[in-house]
């Protein structure tokens, strides 16, 4: 049977109140022999504090909630890694949740929802939302946070969003992608297909507004623009989309009047792991990468070292965006000031 609270008290010779001020952490603790004498009966006794007990006094929880969509996609994997290592010195705990549910956006939302709620009940000093978020946010989520913030919780979201008081860390995506596709026009590169993502995240949208804009800054227009999941499988079937709408076979020749699209077409997808089911689909057919189709995707997710040939990608630094992210819901008055800066990496997928 656990120890109660009221039997150290009663051990040590102090009040109830007293007692809890000692264990729970309030900032008004007793005098350092009472406050011993207290830690050693409950020692003695083997009294376990109560994490909810804690909290109350301490007006904290030492916890931090963390949403992601897919915990197993190497890009949430490495802004979790960024996330805890903040977190962590910091004294805090991250909590956990995916929304990956087949079905789409509604059963997405549901998700995301219960995860937010569920670290609200857990009273997490902090909500970090690192799922791409929607065009327009579940009022259901914008009217939860919203008292969670008036509570005095804080909400950091990867990307922009219309929740009330929540901060926005915001990604170079458009303008990352917009450099990638300016690097690879200045290497010579004049025919480009774009394996745009789903349409309804924002993190998707302003990546193919990227590519699009400096298309259409050279004066190329896109053979193709082909929406898919934002995974391996999504890119895997806009691509084998793509393939058959511009007739391309092995060998980099095309079907169509007087043979079509001519070889070296360039997909671009809005992130790796598209890039990488985009490359597998290109095998199936038995297309060699680059010297019939040339890839080029997003982010530069650190299991990309185990794939040849090499892809070309705009890197963003995760690691350090979910640092980033950590240290604005946990010390935002001592947070780094600089946006997030990436860099446009050329590997062999692209004819580099």
């Amino acid at each position: 049977m656990s120890v109660k609270l009221a039997e150290v008290a009663r051990q040590a010779g102090v009040s109830l109140a007293t007692a809890s001020r000692v264990l729970n952490g309030s900032a008004r603790t007793p005098a350092a022999a009472i406050a011993d004498r207290v830690r050693a009966a409950a020692d003695e006794l083997g009294y376990v504090a109560n994490a909810q007990a804690q909290a109350l006094a301490r007006s904290t929880t030492g916890l931090v909630g963390l949403v992601v969509h897919d915990i197993a996609d190497p890009y949430f994997s490495a802004i979790a890694h960024g996330v805890q290592e903040s977190a962590l010195q910091h004294g805090h705990q991250v909590l956990l949740a995916g929304t990956d549910i087949a079905g789409g956006a509604e059963p997405e939302r549901s998700a995301e929802l219960s995860a937010v709620n569920a670290f609200i009940s857990y009273r997490t000093d902090a909500i970090i939302l690192a799922v791409s978020r929607l065009k327009e946010e579940d009022p259901r989520l914008s009217a939860a946070l919203g008292r969670y913030i008036k509570n005095g919780g804080r909400v950091v979201a990867l990307g922009a969003t219309t929740i009330p008081g929540a901060q926005s860390l915001t990604l170079p995506n458009r303008e990352g992608a917009a450099a990638l596709a300016r690097a690879l026009i200045d290497r010579g590169h004049a025919r480009f297909a774009v394996l745009a993502g789903p349409g309804d995240r924002n993190t998707a949208r302003r990546r193919v507004e990227g590519f699009l804009d400096a298309l259409a800054a050279a004066g190329i227009d896109p053979l193709a623009v082909v929406p898919g999941g934002f995974n391996s499988q999504g890119g895997f079937d806009a691509a084998l989309e793509c393939l058959d709408a511009l007739g391309i076979r092995p060998g980099g020749a095309a079907a169509g009047d007087g043979g079509g699209v001519a070889a070296g077409v360039c997909l671009l997808a809005a992130n790796d792991v598209m890039a990488l089911g985009a490359m597998t689909a290109l095998r199936s057919r038995g297309l060699r990468i680059p010297q019939d189709v040339q890839v080029a995707g997003f982010d530069d997710i650190p299991t990309l070292r185990d794939h040849s040939p090499g892809l070309t990608t705009y890197r963003l630094p995760l690691k350090g965006i979910g640092r980033l992210a950590a240290e604005l819901a946990l010390d935002p008055e001592h947070a780094p000031g600089a946006g997030i800066t990436g860099e446009v990496i050329l590997r062999e997928s692209a004819g580099a």
